[in-house]
């Protein structure tokens, strides 16, 4: 028989619906049955494309005695971690104190009241029925010990990421800048490229940072290493060789083998990142992965209305990869005469280049592409040869049997995809990228609201999730890249509105900082900021960028002032640990460097624009339009192209040209020499 979770819209959950364990979702129900029992709760979360996650269940859910165990002995909750990112985060904060370590699965057994008092990540089954008693056993005959560390654990919960309130300095300099980067780069992988560790991650906001830094202050070694690791992660298995999209991190140190799971949020990043790295160095290599990654996301990710779902699983029939590897005989049969050159290409063996069964995933060398412009190839040709190898491969992948996909559409992801496809549009003009990015704001427009307030995802028939504090930040930063992207004021109109909202609802002037959840959302067993910068950017560190984008663009002072504070507050920590900062330390470069607001009025505002955006100039604001109320560009109104470079809320006698606003960004360098 089914259990309650066959009612709950996540796949996640309903992957659980028919195991022997009596799982309920989170909610009133669960908790009070906790209580009124007076039974410890497990409090297992996940998501539905993670391999391990999977795994346990196959061990340890669908076996008949655990499960027996775990329904006679405890209130067994399954929370699906994207849907209720504000339990796991707590939870996951327990783990990593009790552990040091933090993953998922995550399993938690928490007192009848919610604290935890023991967690893990994986258990083995035996290791897990093995825990399931002894806890039980503790609980029943010593339940002081239980409660006691419970207390000393929720401290410790409640004071991570909780920082003091710290003077706002008068100025921040290359020398604080200097303190950060200088450990941060000690960690390079010089051989393989990213850091010197294993599994690697791509973490995109890590790579822009060192991207803007090494471009604002000429350090070129550390810009080669930019390059040199995108390259390296373009031309790896992580990334999807025949059929676009990255995987989630590569397990190995050459980015080779990654864990299959392909996740909107990592996508719309790298989208963002390869965009700006080939604005930088025009790389065909980084505009190949942009196109093929939008297109995978187009064809695989969109839903009939407009937004895109969450990810896609790593397992097919049960095996991890199984849908994107192939053996060496498939090439050779589906590509006959041109089988030859793309095993050599794709590093295809007879005896496999994963597994012992001959699987190989496919990767490039990272000159491969020279290697076939020296065989003989012009570019183009090439690049028309390749596309249509890549197609023939897909068409023949695309008759297995796909992995599971996972229909959620959660706003802030959507959000990160949506300004992913706008920094494609700025970089390679093609409105098919703006089209989409519109139709995604749209999306969020008109399902992820409740009235006034923001949604986390569209409401279903369980609940309405109001939106975390990631979703206001993520949608605003898309609105207004949206704005600066075409001029349209109305996603500017939308961004202040979303803005006011999140001030009110997660800012805490006593404490000067954010909180992830609402004042008003439901009360758990702590509240917590979300301050470190993961694989995606935490929300505080968005929401203080924007308000700064914002308070330039609006004249918003209060804006400026709430951000300046919460950055003082997280600025002592940042050379602490730069990789866990990176999108503060985006800011800190703003700081340091100034940003460049950029104002193009008249009736070729947007094909200045267009013209501008040829150019690489990472710490810029651009606004523009013939007719306009906004403070910089009010007295500036009429069909007469100009364009001015404003700082300080001053602004410079008006530019007839592009090439003249260049030359005056760049201090009267010649604009030739900019990139």
């Amino acid at each position: 028989m089914a259990n309650q979770l066959q009612n709950e819209s996540s796949p996640y959950l309903k992957q659980h619906a028919h195991n022997p364990v009596n799982w309920m979702p989170w909610g009133e129900e669960a908790l009070q049955k906790a209580k009124d029992e007076n039974k410890l709760i497990i409090v297992s979360i996940g998501y539905s494309a993670c391999h391990w996650c999977h795994v346990m269940e196959r061990e340890s859910f669908e076996n008949d005695a655990i499960a027996q165990t775990m329904n006679t002995l405890y209130v067994s909750i399954k929370i699906d971690r994207e849907e209720r990112p504000d339990i796991d985060q707590i939870y996951m904060i327990a783990v990593q104190l009790m552990t040091n370590a933090g993953g998922w699965p995550l399993n938690c057994i928490c007192l009848p009241d919610g604290r935890p008092i023991y967690g893990g990540t994986y258990f083995k089954s035996h290791d897990w029925q093995q825990v399931l008693l002894q806890i039980a056993k503790m609980w029943e005959e010593t339940p002081e010990i239980a409660l006691d560390y419970a207390e000393r654990l929720s401290k410790g919960i409640h004071q991570a990421e909780r920082l003091p309130i710290a003077p706002i300095p008068e100025a921040y300099t290359e020398r604080d800048l200097h303190h950060i980067v200088t450990p941060w780069k000690a960690q390079f992988d010089t051989i393989n490229g990213g850091y010197s560790r294993e599994p690697k991650f791509p973490l995109p906001n890590n790579w822009l940072f060192f991207l803007r830094y090494a471009f604002l202050a000429k350090d070129q070694s550390v810009l080669e290493h930019v390059h040199f690791t995108l390259q390296k992660i373009a031309n790896g298995g992580i990334y999807d060789q025949i059929g676009g999209g990255f995987a989630r991190y590569a397990v190995d140190g050459r980015w080779h083998i990654p864990h299959f799971e392909k996740m909107l949020y990592d996508n719309g990043q790298l989208i963002s990142l390869f965009s700006e790295a080939y604005q930088q160095r025009p790389i065909r290599l980084y505009e190949r992965v942009v196109e093929e990654t939008v297109d995978w996301a187009l064809r695989e990710m969109l839903a009939k209305n407009g937004g895109f779902y969450s990810a896609l699983d790593a397992d097919s029939e049960g095996i991890e990869g199984k849908f994107y590897t192939f053996h060496q005989e498939e090439l050779e049969n589906i590509l006959n005469e041109d089988a030859s050159l793309f095993i050599d290409y794709f590093h295809v063996t007879k005896v496999g280049n994963w597994s012992e069964e001959g699987t190989n995933v496919l990767y490039c060398a990272i000159d491969g592409d020279n290697v076939a412009l020296e065989s003989g190839f012009l570019l183009d040709e090439w690049e028309n040869y390749l596309r249509e190898i890549k197609e023939k491969l897909r068409v023949y992948r695309e008759k297995r049997i796909r992995p599971s996909l996972d229909n959620k559409q959660l706003t802030s992801w959507n959000a990160l995809f949506l300004k992913g496809l706008v920094d494609a549009y700025r970089v390679f003009d093609k409105q098919l990228y703006l089209d989409r990015a519109i139709q995604t704001a749209n999306f969020i427009k008109q399902y992820c609201f409740w009235d006034t307030n923001l949604l986390h995802q569209p409401a279903d028939h369980n609940r309405q999730i109001y939106g975390f504090l990631d979703d206001y930040a993520f949608t605003i930063e898309g609105f207004i890249a949206l704005y600066e992207a075409t001029f349209e004021e109305h996603w500017l109109h939308d961004a202040h509105s979303l803005a006011e909202k999140a001030i009110e609802t997660f800012y805490d002037n006593k404490e000067k900082a954010f909180f992830y959840t609402a004042q008003d959302a439901e009360k758990l067993i702590a509240r917590k900021s979300e301050i470190m910068d993961n694989v995606i950017p935490a929300s505080s560190s968005v929401i203080v960028r924007v308000l700064y984008r914002l308070g330039e663009l609006l004249d918003k002072q209060g804006y400026i002032d709430v951000a300046d504070q919460v950055f003082a507050n997280v600025f002592p920590h940042i050379k602490q640990y730069g990789s866990a900062y990176s999108n503060w330390a985006i800011q800190l470069l703003e700081h340091v460097h100034g940003n460049n607001t950029i104002a193009l009025t008249g009736k070729d505002a947007v094909a200045w624009r267009k013209q501008l955006d040829k150019h690489y100039i990472p710490n810029k604001i651009t606004l523009g339009g013939t007719k306009s109320n906004l403070s910089l560009l009010k007295d500036k109104g009429g069909m007469e192209s100009k364009s001015y470079l404003c700082k300080n809320r001053a602004c410079s006698l008006p530019q007839n040209s592009v090439v003249e606003l260049l030359a005056l960004i760049h201090g009267n360098r010649d604009s030739s020499q900019i990139n």
